[in-house]
């Protein structure tokens, strides 16, 4: 019964990708949202089932069963199995969870698109794939998702693709991917060179006979961790993911919140093991973790596209969890991951509200005053705004404070650019906030004439998501508040084979007294609500409006506005030399010789058939002309080879 009901998680959402895929020009808009996102909800409810089952073990044991043998050639022997463990259980009850929300939103967004039910379709596909990378036994299969999560990106970035920006940025998305699976590719061959398996279970035990910096460890670990840098978008393969924000808005909090950019967070959790054996690793995911960060961050400070200010939001928390990661601390990593699930899922989705009401506006310059007029929208967005942030009492505040702490223990330096990160993500959060929902309204009588609460459909999942964002932080609440730590002992046996990590890291406890916890929490909560306090009265007092693009700016200004002219770095450095390489390439090899040589064929048996077509010119003296000088050349050659 178990292994069945394991099996539905993910055959649901891929049956219900079939019907919306095939079936849904002849259903209705309703019929399809219906399939659509019950097909979610099973798999939600299963998971659910699964995860109280395993946690009713007295001694909680993965549960592992392979479901055909895959691939059997010498040594490579993989089956398509499933792995259920703290990790992929926690993992599935968000994607599954969130992205239900996700599609009953997308009801009310999508309404009246003329590709709904291919909307649809392409959501149930995402959640589909996205479920065989996280329920997996082995890396192979590990492999499969991953690369149907880069797949379905693709075809939703690029959903509305009349329009060629948006055909651009999909095809960045899928080509920037393509460089990290890559590296997570050569990573998986390395691992199968040292352990002649790609089994998760059979690696972690023989790494326990590897011993420390081994090199060929250390190649793989950095790089699987490529491969985790294209698909979590971080520093050098980040650009991507503000792209992405042509796609719809739901697509945006699904890629965003619930399901591509967590899988290499995912990835770096359940290869743990391997990154405790390789601390050079670690370090190179440490600094390139606080690095994008802060350098994402600070990006956001001068973004005006409401859309753009939360990717690179999203970029800068992935940072955080690379930074926790590359320090070992992969539960208040983990931890973060589910609060953000929660957060960034809610501020997309109201700013796809906003953008709902505003007929499609997202400049936040010609927003202002839908406070009133969009009252829902504006309190869970608050909600959302003040969890990012990480003010008390709100989910964000737990998670990023145990980043944080672990980051103090590792050394107080790394606690100042933490905490510098969170007020760079106060300021841009609450001066979104601010020019969004205060002040006046500075667009058009046209849309002030529409402005309207957004509908049901999508109001209910801002409440919920808001929830989420309230009480989330209660799944690791410190001791000092009164908590257990649940998620640190839950992770504990997860992350047992981990000789490096040390439990202080792992909950950022152990070796910091409870009176330095609390000056380290008040002195970044008190930090947080004076840049808070600062961006109110620029924003909402003094009514501050960022200057117009063709207005000339201070350089810093202009530098955060263009975002480090990153995209033109690679534009000039890359991109340009490639096309001029292509085309030199296609005129010297394509066009001057595999085209002449192709083309000249062509023209040879052109020729030759003119010159056959007279045979067949429909005249009957020709044809018996024809068959007399045959039949005489016959007997001729007759009796030329057969004379004595």
């Amino acid at each position: 019964m178990f292994e069945n009901l394991a099996i539905l998680v993910p055959l649901i959402p891929l049956i219900g990708f079939l019907v919306c895929i095939f079936l849904g020009r002849k259903l209705s808009e309703k019929v399809i949202a219906f399939v659509g996102s019950t097909a979610i909800l099973i798999s939600f409810g299963l998971s659910v089932y699964l995860f109280n089952l395993f946690v009713q073990q007295p001694e909680p044991l993965p549960m592992r069963f392979a479901i055909w043998e895959w691939i059997s050639i010498g040594k490579l022997s993989v089956n398509y199995s499933i792995h259920l463990d703290q990790l992929s259980l926690l993992m599935m009850l968000v994607i599954t969870g969130i992205g239900f929300l996700i599609h009953v939103y997308s009801y009310g967004y999508m309404h009246g698109d003329e590709g709904f039910h291919r909307f649809f379709a392409y959501l149930n596909l995402f959640v589909f794939f996205m479920l065989i990378l996280v329920m997996g036994g082995n890396y192979l299969n590990l492999y499969i998702g991953w690369e149907g999560v880069g797949l379905c990106s693709y075809l939703l970035i690029g959903f509305w693709f009349k329009t060629p920006e948006y055909n651009k940025a999909a095809n960045k998305a899928f080509i920037m991917n393509r460089i990290g699976d890559l590296g997570l590719l050569l990573g998986m061959f390395l691992l199968f060179y040292r352990f002649d398996t790609l089994e998760y279970n059979r690696i972690s035990s023989q790494a326990l006979t590897v011993a420390m910096n081994d090199p060929l460890i250390g190649i793989a670990t950095l790089l699987l961790f490529v491969g985790a840098i294209g698909k979590s978008a971080q520093i050098p393969l980040f650009t991507w993911l503000p792209d992405a924000m042509a796609g719809p808005t739901p697509v945006s909090a699904l890629i965003h919140a619930a399901t591509m950019v967590t899988a290499g967070i995912y990835l770096i959790i359940r290869s743990n093991i391997l990154y405790s054996l390789a601390p050079g690793t670690q370090e190179v995911v440490m600094c390139i973790g606080l690095i994008t960060l802060l350098f994402a961050a600070t990006i956001g400070l001068k973004q005006n596209d409401i859309k753009k200010v939360l990717a690179y939001s999203t970029v800068s928390q992935l940072g955080y969890m690379f930074f926790a990661l590359g320090m070992g601390a992969y539960t208040a990593a983990f931890f973060h991951l589910v609060t953000h699930a929660f957060f960034k899922a809610l501020l997309f989705l109201g700013s796809g509200s906003v953008i709902h009401a505003m007929g499609g506006e997202q400049d936040i310059r010609k927003m202002g005053g839908l406070k009133n007029k969009l009252p829902i929208t504006y309190a869970t967005f608050l909600i959302g705004s003040v969890a990012i942030a990480g003010i008390p009492p709100l989910a964000g505040f737990f998670s990023k404070d145990q980043i944080l702490l672990a980051a103090y223990m590792h050394h107080p330096a790394f606690w100042i650019l933490g905490v510098g990160g969170a007020l760079l993500t106060a300021f841009y959060m609450f001066r979104l906030l601010y020019l969004t929902f205060h002040g006046s309204f500075r667009g058009t009588e046209e849309q002030q004439k529409h402005l309207h609460e957004s509908p049901a459909s999508m109001t209910i999942p801002l409440m919920v998501l808001a929830a989420g964002s309230v009480f989330a932080g209660l799944l690791n609440l410190p001791a000092i508040m009164g908590g257990g730590h649940w998620l640190d002992r839950f992770f504990g046996p997860l992350l047992s084979g981990s000789e490096l990590v040390k439990e202080d890291v792992m909950t950022g406890h152990a070796h910091v007294s409870h009176t330095m916890e609390w000056i380290l929490m008040a002195v970044s909560v008190v930090a947080v609500l004076l840049v808070v306090f600062y961006a109110r009265i620029r924003y909402k007092s003094n009514q501050h409006l960022p200057q117009a693009d063709d207005e000339t700016l201070p350089f810093y200004e202009k530098l955060l506005a263009r975002k480090y002219y990153v995209d033109e770095i690679y534009e000039k450095l890359f991109e340009k030399p490639f096309l001029n390489a292509s085309s030199y390439v296609h005129k010297i090899f394509e066009a001057g010789i595999f085209d002449r040589i192709v083309n000249r064929t062509g023209h040879a048996f052109l020729l030759g058939s003119k010159a056959f077509r007279f045979a067949q010119s429909g005249n009957l003296v020709y044809y018996i002309f024809s068959m007399v000088i045959g039949v005489l050349l016959i007997l001729a050659m007759n009796l030329f080879f057969n004379q004595p």
